[in-house]
């Protein structure tokens, strides 16, 4: 959500830049397409390196993720297992007694 409103206020900044750029620039219509055209390049460059960034960190949370779940499988197969184990012990080790009773 936060990331939105940035690129949002990027493109916001960015058009408002052009449009006062062009307004008012002491430069000629070629000048002035260049430099338009300078800065669309530094945009897209921007947004391309932002979006690299992004997938590594979304590989990164996944990747944790994953590692988190394995170990938390593991952990709960343990714990089925020590249950297991400890009615086999329970239900071995009475001898019966809680079934005459």
């Amino acid at each position: 959500m936060e990331e939105d409103r940035r690129f949002s206020y990027f493109f916001l900044g960015l058009g408002l830049g052009v449009a006062v750029g062009i307004l008012f620039a002491p430069k000629s219509g070629q000048e002035t397409r260049e430099l338009l055209r300078t800065k669309a390049d530094e945009g897209k460059d921007y947004l391309k390196r932002r979006g690299e960034e992004l997938r590594e960190q979304a590989s990164e949370l996944v990747e944790r993720g994953k590692t988190v779940a394995a170990r938390k499988k593991e952990e709960l197969a343990a714990a089925v297992d020590a249950g297991k184990q400890a009615y086999r012990e329970a239900v071995g080790g009475s001898g019966g007694a809680s079934e005459g009773a």
